[in-house]
């Protein structure tokens, strides 16, 4: 991949981080410029994992592209078979992007690392939306609900056993 897109891209997404955090951006328009930059880079992940930068960006590229067709979802009627095939990517999206997060933290030997269920709003996601937190870099916050990285998190004694805020709370908790 070109690095120069790559390090554009990681650019691009610190800045609509710092748009959304000001009030300048909504969490439909962030979720929307941040696909439609990737799109423009037409860029792909990696597709081997080997550092810690490129499991970074494998992971903002997949969350970009399931939080996308997730929003895309809920935009639609319930009963509509759009809806269904947006689901459907977002949760494949979703688990690729959980794969590259089980990677990144073997990558890392589990250390610097702290785990631990978030605060929500959402019924749906209590005891189920965790946050993990890459203390020895710089605004690296990534989530999940899968329970085999929750469970090998826990293995290895980096998860908390009690909940706490999230480090990204008013953009977990705000719905779109």
């Amino acid at each position: 991949m070109n690095n120069n897109k790559f390090e554009l891209f990681l650019k691009n997404r610190q800045s609509l981080i710092d748009q959304y955090t000001k009030g300048d951006l909504t969490k439909d328009e962030f979720i929307e410029e941040n696909y439609r930059f990737l799109n423009s880079l037409d860029i792909q992940p990696f597709q081997k994992i080997d550092n810690v930068k490129k499991a970074i960006y494998n992971y903002q590229y997949y969350n970009v592209l399931a939080k996308y067709y997730q929003k895309r979802a809920h935009s639609i009627g319930k009963h509509n078979e759009t809806r269904m095939d947006f689901l459907e990517l977002a949760n494949n999206f979703y688990a690729k992007k959980d794969r590259v997060t089980e990677k990144l933290v073997k990558l890392l030997d589990f250390m610097g690392i702290e785990a631990y269920f978030v605060r929500v709003k959402s019924p749906n996601l209590k005891n189920k939306l965790f946050e993990i937190v890459l203390k020895d870099y710089d605004n690296i916050i990534l989530h999940s609900k899968n329970e085999n990285l929750l469970n090998l998190l826990i293995s290895e004694n980096v998860f908390l056993d009690h909940e706490k805020k999230s480090l990204i709370d008013s953009y977990i908790n705000q719905k779109y």
